[in-house]
């Protein structure tokens, strides 16, 4: 086992247990998280308010050492407000860079689907490039950059759908359910006794257990994580039946190939093995291509959601031995 494999299984334990210290009952959604972290990408976050999507991805960064910024998004954000703007100085006549909450290494857009389309947009080139143009300068973004950007399933009135092209630039889409009965009553004593998560993090109880500069070192080490020749032709074949399927009328892009390979590659660490298995392939396919695919109105009308499609695509893809 090299080096690097070694370093990421310690960091990601490390994580977890951190993590653990301030989010209670939402495993899954932590793992979903540190594999959009650990493979340089950026995720959907979806949940009902008060399900602690902001609390996760502030303990995720400071837990990996990393800056934070929060945007809540509206009606009337505006580009700039994002990205920032240069600002004149009458006292010398020259102009300086004031930079927005866009230059940082974690960002949480919260309520993304709030702001209009031209606003959304905004992100793309930084999502993308990790680059910010501000009147015909190119900026760079830390190389850590990782966008969460969260919605509520509930509530539509005067949102804005995102574009179908930044919603394949989300590696992951990360659904939050509330906790089970037991991790609520946790959290319901922690709270009456005075130690809330919030205070938990904000007390120093929350050890950095990496910083921006090792970050790479440990993404490195997924390179050492093995995928057999048939399980990158299943993931593309898998991806290739959405395109395909009677109930999608636009299946996924090669991107969600990509996505669904790397995010493989992170779980089977997380899980501490040095290869991936079909299984790792099948527990990330709801995440990383449900967003993507749009199905046909006949089968929306009948009730059909997307992640029950891409169910059906298993089912019909063969599965390597």
């Amino acid at each position: 086992m090299s080096n690097d494999l070694q370093h990421l299984k310690a960091a990601l334990k490390s994580t977890q247990e951190e993590v653990a210290k301030v989010i209670i009952g939402q495993e899954e959604a932590v793992r979903l998280a540190l594999i959009t972290i650990f493979t340089g990408h950026h995720a959907l976050v979806e949940g009902v308010p008060g399900i602690a999507k902001t609390l996760l991805v502030r303990t995720l960064a400071h837990v990996l050492g990393c800056d934070f910024s929060r945007i809540q998004f509206t009606p009337d954000l505006m580009p700039a407000d994002i990205t920032g703007t240069n600002v004149y100085n009458m006292k010398d006549s020259s102009f300086s860079l004031s930079k927005g909450p866009i230059f940082t290494s974690f960002l949480l857009a919260d309520e993304i689907n709030r702001a209009p389309a031209k606003t959304q947009s905004a992100l793309l080139q930084a999502m993308q490039e990790r680059t910010v143009t501000i009147d015909r300068e190119t900026l760079d973004l830390p190389p850590d950059f990782t966008v969460f950007a969260t919605q509520n399933p509930i509530e539509y009135e005067g949102t804005y759908p995102l574009p179908e092209a930044q919603k394949d630039r989300f590696m992951l889409k990360i659904n939050m359910e509330p906790p089970r009965e037991e991790n609520e009553l946790l959290l319901a004593r922690r709270l009456l006794s005075g130690d809330a998560p919030e205070k938990t993090l904000l007390a120093g109880g929350v050890k950095p257990v990496l910083s921006e500069q090792n970050l790479v070192q440990v993404r490195e080490g997924l390179q050492s994580v093995t995928v057999r020749e048939e399980l990158i032709q299943y993931a593309v074949g898998v991806v290739r039946r959405t395109r395909t399927h009677d109930a999608i009328l636009v299946g996924a892009s090669p991107r969600a190939t990509e996505a669904l390979l790397m995010a493989g590659r992170a779980a089977a660490a997380i899980d501490d093995r040095d290869y991936v298995t079909p299984d790792d392939i099948k527990s990330l396919a709801r995440a990383s291509l449900a967003h993507r695919i749009i199905l046909r109105p006949e089968y929306e009308i009948e009730g059909l959601h997307a992640e029950e499609a891409v169910d059906q695509v298993l089912q019909e893809q063969p599965v390597p031995r």
